[in-house]
């Protein structure tokens, strides 16, 4: 009898903390970029920051690397894969190099403009893009944008595949852009970001395959002379989580992070589209500006070139059908 109630008054004692867990502990999620301060990948991460920390009543809270500072992206992937570092809003050309479906993204003049790239977020063969990360070690959580991709010129604008021939053109260092710039005749020259103004200053580039946002927050337009206007290609970039890190974060802190970076990036990818138009209409003066409208014509067989090399592709004949179905 003592027995039992002493059993009992453990129980009266221990029932109270039955079904209440521990209040998990704060965290701080570390978030590399390559991109500069005002870029507006940089201020998408700074957005989800700011609402994680809101959100979450502070347990969230991201700390910010951009420019570089943990090393290049894909010094910051294999970060990511060992679990040193939390989060990447990483360049799908980049992230191509580990998932190779996501060269579709690069399929030439699929998209007139950054919105009707935004659509093509939405398709199911994205959707698989972003589930097949989880096979080498990353959780995606979606995609965002720095514009359509145009040719600037240290020199006057290109306007045929003559004007390029033999050109040194700045790319980054990807089999999808490589292989569209070598058929149409130019020479595909990989340099960082931060050495790009120096080698058009010292001629070391004759041109840069570029996004206007990276174009005017680098100030290019004060070493380069013409700029032709393409959108040959969309550039995305894609967010996305260390699965070792992810597999370690509750259900709940898990939701609250898609959930936030969701709104995040329909915030970036909305202020990109309108960055578009303010971007083109700041370089007005700034040197001369060619459009063409028949470009896709024009680099038909560069565009051929892709086709013929990764076109075939499942998923990427998938995206493209898909997307021109939008």
């Amino acid at each position: 009898m003592r027995i039992l109630t002493a059993v009992a008054a453990l129980g009266a004692v221990l029932a109270p903390l039955v079904g209440t867990a521990a209040p998990a502990a704060a965290e701080e999620i570390k978030i590399g970029l390559i991109t500069p301060p005002q870029h507006v990948w940089t201020r998408a991460a700074q957005h989800f920051a700011d609402r994680l920390k809101e959100k979450s009543g502070g347990a969230l809270t991201a700390a910010i690397f951009p420019g570089g500072q943990l090393g290049n992206e894909p010094e910051m992937f294999q970060q990511m894969q060992t679990g040193l570092l939390d989060m990447g809003i990483m360049t799908a050309s980049i992230t191509s190099l580990r998932e190779p479906s996501i060269t579709a993204w690069f399929t030439p003049f699929l998209f007139a403009d950054v919105g009707e790239a935004v659509a093509a977020t939405r398709t199911p063969a994205a959707g698989q893009m972003l589930d097949n990360l989880k096979g080498v070690g990353l959780q995606g959580l979606g995609y965002t944008f720095a514009g359509m991709r145009h040719i600037l010129m240290r020199d006057a604008p290109a306007q045929s595949l003559d004007d390029l021939k033999g050109k040194k053109i700045r790319i980054v260092p990807f089999p999808a852009m490589k292989v569209w710039w070598e058929a149409a005749g130019a020479v595909p020259t990989p340099v960082h970001l931060p050495e790009i103004y120096q080698s058009l200053q010292n001629g070391l580039l004759d041109g840069v395959d570029i996004d206007l946002d990276a174009l005017v927050g680098s100030r290019f337009q004060d070493v380069a002379k013409g700029l032709t206007v393409t959108s040959h290609m969309a550039f995305p970039a894609i967010a996305v989580y260390s699965g070792a890190r992810w597999q370690t974060m509750t259900p709940e802190r898990r939701e609250l992070i898609r959930e936030t970076m969701a709104e995040t990036l329909e915030w970036a990818n909305t202020a990109q589209i309108e960055a578009e138009r303010r971007n083109l209409e700041s370089l007005q003066g700034a040197l001369r500006i060619e459009t063409l409208a028949d470009a896709r014509e024009r680099f038909a067989r560069a565009n051929d070139a892709f086709a013929a090399q990764f076109g075939g592709q499942p998923l990427v004949k998938a995206f493209r059908e898909q997307a021109e179905a939008r």
